[in-house]
């Protein structure tokens, strides 16, 4: 029987960043000319896709490369400070156990994701980590990541917490998991029409038995 290949986003599906991340946005929207997340307007915006949000947000799609950087930049000022998901850890530690190959791909920067994955313990667990800088999806680092480590499609389960990860798994031809603790809500989420959605990381094992 062929190994599954779990593949993880990173932000808000490992990581607890929503938090850090909407603090960091509301510092820099003076200077990158966008409106500050109220906590009203996060309910509202976790319920939007990517180029929703960025619509609603009215920042400029020409500063976005350079404000993703400012915020991983900030970001990692604070990665220690940052924990896991509640539950991901043991989630992650049994799957590792169970045989199944776990990797990461993320928006996040390498050493952000690096850095948090090592001072929690978990960097033993993962057998490989891709970053790169995505606005509306990460199609293009899925296709990479698939063809570069040799796997085949049926093989692969993307877990993430965004209406983006599962337009990008979909496109990919994968099977995507998408997690309800995170950033979209679940009613948007649904919407996407994930393979499954699951609330809790207590829930991964039995869902990836049935991938």
């Amino acid at each position: 029987m062929t190994q599954k290949v779990i593949i993880f986003d990173f932000d808000g599906t490992i990581a607890d960043t929503v938090e850090a991340l909407v603090s960091i946005a509301n510092r820099l929207a003076i200077e990158f000319d966008y409106i500050q997340i109220t906590p009203n307007e996060l309910t509202l915006l976790r319920n939007l896709t990517s180029r929703e949000i960025i619509r609603y947000s009215g920042v400029s799609l020409l500063k976005i490369p350079f404000l993703f950087k400012k915020v991983k930049s900030e970001l990692k000022n604070k990665i220690t400070e940052l924990e896991p998901i509640s539950g991901v850890k043991e989630a992650l530690i049994e799957l590792n156990q169970k045989g199944y190959r776990l990797g990461v791909i993320t928006s996040n920067s390498q050493e952000n994701v690096t850095e948090f994955l090592r001072f929690h313990n978990l960097n033993y667990l993962f057998e490989f980590l891709y970053s790169g800088v995505t606005i509306f999806g990460k199609t293009t680092i899925i296709n990479n990541v698939l063809r570069q480590k040799q796997l085949k499609p049926e093989t692969v389960i993307y877990v993430g917490d965004e209406t983006r990860d599962i337009e990008a798994a979909k496109k990919a031809n994968i099977k995507v998991i998408a997690v309800s603790w995170g950033f979209n809500s679940p009613e948007a989420l649904a919407k996407q029409n994930p393979d499954f959605l699951i609330h809790h990381p207590s829930e991964l094992l039995d869902v990836v038995k049935l991938c």
